[in-house]
């Protein structure tokens, strides 16, 4: 049958020898499309113009902050994600973005008098810091990662990625036009919910095209409007904005610079590391919970491949680059994890990024109908995070899972700052990461030999183990025996049967 032979083995090293899912035409009832099937080619051209609408305000807002070139880092994002699907060998889809681990850190640098060329040499030294530890990982096995991140602490990484961008939406797009973003919002829930096979995945793309017309019709009949814009300064402004769309060149490259590099500077991105491997842990454990799929034998290619991302980005004056929660919560809505989406996303990117009247046309979505889209996609990244608990039966009963797991969650959510230094803090995902993280296994660590002592003095009983649930076992009949010690339970990803959301 078309579409079902198997690739050769160069394809498969690769990892783009994908297999037609069914007829092409759209997933088959309750199914998912797997990273090594696509739907045809032109539906995935589509799913691949949905994801770059997902990435593309935060991959051209964060370079803007940070002082970087946003035609330049939207190119660059496209070369990093090919990368990194060669890296990770098409078993991981995902779409690498602009990073804002380091926009603290960026801010403290030109603050110190430092220029464009040292922040892109600080955050290249970060990049490759970030691939040493993929190399690490992958060599002595993900087991090393999976000690750090046992299943209550992953879930609560993935529930802070997507809930810590909820002030986005609240603070930035929201304001921005409540109506058209509640319009909107309610299109992709409708359309992913009601309607039924292909369209039913287009619902992000249906509710930005949605949007997108009915502010213009707006603007027509209504007028401007006076609320905030994406700066939150209050104005009297149209909703869609196209002079400079109008005004910009059809093709154009981006300004490129060569990195310099300074000690005091690289110190100062370097804590951003232990953000970004904890943010490509929870990332990849939300993949592995919607595919059904073991990906711990790649985590560590998928670190490193973030990483040489990172590094390759920076080398010719981008921005650093991660893996992005918006196009996991794409994937969640629309349950197509085809990897050939991805390369359909990245040629798109490139192609925006040498074509400025199509980037500057995309970054004229008004902020309302973006605030509609992400806090469904936000949303649904969270739930994923709950979604591992309750597979690994974490029990929230025990204070050593409950109360670093509730102050990390408040901490991430809430975009808490922790003020180390004059020039550097810690704050949001990363801080409600570190407390969740050492909580858990300082408070495990100290609570092992207390309950030693006590099953000592008491006797043999059964052990519960932080992080899972205790089994429960009968109660004897006749004499009481020793209860074998229980390990925690593995935590099992199968593929959500829920509906999804989708766009071309």
């Amino acid at each position: 049958m078309k579409g079902t032979q198997s690739p050769s083995p160069v394809r498969r090293i690769l990892g783009v020898g994908w297999r037609l899912h069914g007829d092409g035409r759209a997933p088959r009832p309750g199914a998912a499309v797997m990273p090594d099937e696509r739907l045809s080619w032109p539906r995935t051209v589509g799913l691949g113009a949905q994801h770059v609408v997902a990435m593309f305000g935060a991959t051209f807002v964060f370079p803007v902050v940070m002082g970087l070139d946003p035609n330049l880092a939207i190119m660059m994002s496209g070369v990093s994600t090919v990368l990194f699907l060669l890296v990770v060998q098409g078993r991981i889809p995902s779409y690498l973005g602009t990073s804002a681990s380091f926009v603290g850190a960026v801010a403290a640098i030109r603050a110190a008098g430092g220029t464009t060329s040292t922040v892109t040499g600080a955050i290249l030294v970060a990049g490759l810091v970030l691939a040493a530890v993929g190399l690490i990982v992958h060599f002595a096995g993900p087991g090393l990662i999976n000690k750090a991140f046992p299943p209550v602490v992953a879930g609560a990484v993935v529930l802070l990625i997507g809930l810590n961008l909820a002030p986005v939406v609240a603070d930035i797009y929201w304001p921005q036009d409540q109506w058209v973003a509640l319009a909107t919002m309610c299109v992709v829930v409708v359309t992913g919910v009601l309607l039924r096979g292909f369209w039913s995945r287009l619902a992000v793309f249906v509710g930005l095209v949605f949007g997108y017309v009915l502010s213009w019709v707006l603007d027509r009949t209504a007028g401007p409007i006076t609320a905030p814009g994406a700066t939150g300064e209050v104005t009297c402004h149209l909703r869609v904005q196209l002079s400079e769309a109008a005004s910009a060149p059809w093709f154009g490259l981006p300004t490129m610079h060569a990195p310099t590099f300074t000690a005091s500077a690289a110190l100062l991105v370097l804590p951003g590391v232990i953000a970004l491997v904890a943010e490509n842990t929870g990332h990849i454990k939300a993949v592995a919970e919607m595919t059904g799929s073991d990906l711990d034998p790649v985590l560590g290619r998928a670190i490193l491949g973030d990483g040489l991302a990172t590094a390759v980005s920076s080398a010719v004056g981008g921005a650093p680059t991660t893996t992005f929660a918006e196009n996991i919560g794409v994937m969640a809505a629309t349950r197509v994890y085809s990897t050939a989406a991805y390369w359909m996303a990245a040629a798109t990117a490139l192609l925006f990024g040498l074509c400025p009247k199509f980037g500057a046309l995309v970054a004229a979505t008004p902020g309302g109908v973006l605030g509609g889209i992400t806090v469904v996609l936000y949303g649904m990244i969270g739930l994923l995070g709950a979604k591992i608990w309750i597979k690994s039966s974490v029990d929230f009963a025990d204070p050593v899972n409950l109360v670093p797991i509730a102050a990390g969650a408040v901490l991430g959510i809430g975009g808490v700052s922790l003020e180390v230094t004059d020039t550097f803090s810690v704050s949001g995902i990363a801080l409600g990461t570190l407390v969740t993280l050492l909580g858990y296994h300082v408070l495990a660590a100290l609570r092992r030999p207390v309950a030693e002592s006590a099953a000592e003095s008491s006797g043999p009983t059964p052990v519960a183990q932080p992080g899972v649930a205790a089994p429960r076992t009968p109660a004897p009949t006749a004499r009481i025996v020793p209860a074998p010690v229980q390990e925690p339970a593995p935590v099992v990803l199968e593929p959500s049967p829920a509906p999804a959301v989708t766009a071309s």
